[in-house]
C-alpha cells in the first residue's frame, strides 16, 4: 500500500512539473537524408564488405522543454537503413546449385561462389527515439542543443536489389569460371522474412535552432546505432544496423 501511494505520488510530481509555467511543448515535423550502412560481425562473407548509400529520413517531432536548457524530445520516424557492395560478392552455393554439375559430391562443393555485380539491402524501418536534449543560447534568437537516448525500430519491409551481369566463379580470385557465360543478376528480392522485425539501439546528435515567429527553426546533424543483429538466420550472417543523419525542421510552440 505504501508502495502504491509513492508511485501515485511521483506521476503526480512529474505531473504537476511538466504542466508548470516552466514546460513548454513544441509540436513539428522534420525531413532529411540518412547515410546508412551495415557492420558486420563475424567471418561470414555474404554480410562483410558494405559501404555507405543514400535513403530518406523524416518524421514528426514532441518537445516538451523544462526551463529552456532542459527538454525530452519524442520522435516518430520513417528511417532507410541499409547499405550497398560493388564488385565482386560471396554467393552462398544453394543460390547457384544450377551452375553445380549433377552428381558432384557434397564434399567437393565449397561453401560460397564469387561474381561480379551491385547490391543494395534496403531496411526501412518506423523509429521512435526518446531524446534528452541540452540548449544553450548563442545569441538573442539562435542556440546550440545536443541530445542523446535509446530508440526502437519496428522494420516495415527489407529488400535486397541486385543489378548486373557476369560470369560466376569457383574461386575468390576469380580465375576458375563455373559458369558457361554471363549471368545476369538483375534481381529485386523481399527479404523482410529474413529480418528481425524489432530492434534497439542509440541515437545522438546536435545542431543549432533559430527562433520564426512563435516556434523555431532546427538543423539537425546526428547518428544511430542499433544493438540487434537484423539477420534472423545464422547463415547470413551478422550485421547491425547504423547511420548518419542531418534534417532540417520545425518545431510550433504550443
Amino acid at each position: 500500500m505504501i508502495t502504491n501511494r509513492k508511485t501515485l505520488l511521483l506521476f503526480a510530481v512529474i505531473f504537476l512539473f511538466s504542466t508548470t509555467s516552466f514546460s513548454q511543448i513544441y509540436l513539428g515535423a522534420k525531413g532529411g537524408l540518412t547515410i546508412p550502412n551495415l557492420t558486420a560481425g563475424g567471418s561470414n562473407p555474404v554480410s562483410s564488405g558494405y559501404s555507405s548509400r543514400l535513403g530518406p529520413y523524416f518524421g514528426a517531432v514532441a518537445e516538451d522543454a523544462f526551463g529552456g536548457k532542459f527538454s525530452i524530445q519524442v520522435e516518430l520516424n520513417y528511417s532507410s537503413q541499409g547499405g550497398k557492395k560493388d564488385g565482386e560478392q560471396a554467393i552462398p552455393s544453394s543460390q547457384v546449385s544450377s551452375l553445380i554439375p549433377p552428381g558432384t559430391p557434397p564434399s567437393q562443393i565449397p561453401a560460397y561462389f564469387y561474381a561480379n555485380y551491385n547490391s543494395v539491402a534496403k531496411l526501412n524501418y518506423l523509429e521512435v527515439p526518446i531524446l534528452a536534449k541540452f540548449t544553450f543560447s548563442l545569441t538573442k534568437n539562435l542556440s546550440l542543443f545536443l541530445d542523446v537516448g535509446p530508440y526502437v525500430d519496428y522494420l516495415i519491409n527489407a529488400k535486397d536489389v541486385n543489378t548486373g551481369s557476369g560470369y560466376v566463379y569457383l574461386d575468390e580470385k576469380e580465375q576458375v569460371p563455373v559458369s558457361p557465360g554471363p549471368e545476369s543478376f538483375d534481381t529485386t528480392q523481399d527479404i523482410t522474412s529474413q529480418v528481425n522485425r524489432f530492434n534497439v539501439g542509440v541515437q545522438g546528435g546536435g545542431g543549432f535552432a533559430l527562433k520564426v515567429g512563435t516556434g523555431k527553426l532546427m538543423l539537425t546533424m546526428g547518428g544511430n546505432y542499433g544493438f540487434i543483429n537484423i539477420q534472423k538466420y545464422a547463415a547470413d550472417g551478422k550485421n547491425n544496423t547504423g547511420a548518419a543523419t542531418v534534417t532540417l525542421g520545425y518545431l510550433f510552440k504550443l
